[in-house]
């Protein structure tokens, strides 16, 4: 019932959240003018001789850059932390502390909602984007078990980027102001997922510490999963490291939220 009523709720706007989706794709030409640019001021940037940095070629970048929108699509929670937050400043979470609803449980439901709702208005215009753009993909589609890894990555980093933000937001127990912590956290998320390069262009000594950190799960590694750059020997191995990440975060999560809700105190209303 509850992702019902978020579905309904999230498509009542349909042509405002429409032409919102549709703006998205709007930077992928401005990205790939940008990286041919690069690519050819150091070299060639198409051909047999084509230059490579990290270990992508132009065509390579270009399909990277576009599937790292589809991970980012999956993983970015716009609004979750600094919502849990205010929520618990202004005493709403009464509501549910009263209720027999599990308020993670609920927010859950309405994130997978409005992904749900996202999806279904932008899966015309990825289909066709992914269309025009196919002869990026140089080497095709992966194998089904590289491709069942990459689906499992975009899920595993769904749920990552909800727990994540979900238990910063759960800091709004202790502090009344989040948004100078959520600033820095997605600072480092920015840079540090891989959205705005492939993480292998980073100097030797970073990128070990950065394939340390969970960021990369969030737009990094589901693309490079689906380019084979994630060695096959190394891929489940990759992959249950992702998860543990989730575990960590769903404990961390739960145990936030607990605690919060043992000193919290609401009055009134």
């Amino acid at each position: 019932m509850i992702l019902r009523t978020s579905l309904g709720e999230r498509l009542v706007y349909r042509g405002d959240f429409a032409l919102g989706t549709l703006m998205r794709f709007l930077p992928i030409i401005t990205q790939i003018f940008l990286w041919y640019a690069v690519f050819d001021s150091i070299g060639a940037a198409e051909g047999d001789d084509a230059t490579t940095i990290g270990g992508f070629r132009f065509r390579d970048m270009v399909a990277y850059y576009l599937l790292t929108m589809i991970a980012r699509a999956f993983s970015s929670m716009p609004g979750l932390a600094s919502g849990i937050a205010q929520q618990i400043r202004d005493g709403e979470i009464k509501r549910y502390l009263i209720q027999p609803i599990d308020f993670i449980g609920f927010l859950l439901a309405t994130r997978v909602a409005h992904k749900l709702a996202y999806y279904a208005i932008a899966v015309a215009p990825f289909a066709l984007v992914f269309y025009l753009a196919r002869d990026y993909f140089v080497d095709g589609w992966p194998s089904v078990s590289v491709f069942v890894a990459f689906c499992m990555s975009l899920v595993m980093g769904f749920l990552i980027g909800f727990f994540l933000e979900a238990a910063i937001g759960m800091i709004g127990f202790w502090f009344l102001e989040v948004t100078s912590l959520l600033f820095v956290v997605m600072l480092f998320s920015f840079f540090l997922s891989g959205h705005m390069f492939p993480l292998t262009m980073l100097p030797d000594g970073i990128e070990s510490v950065v394939q340390f950190l969970p960021f990369k799960y969030l737009a990094y590694f589901p693309a490079a999963v689906f380019l084979g750059k994630i060695p096959e020997d190394q891929l489940w191995i990759e992959i249950g490291i992702e998860a543990a990440w989730l575990v960590f975060f769903i404990v961390l999560c739960r145990v936030a939220f607990a605690r919060g809700v043992r000193r919290y105190s609401g009055f009134g209303g």
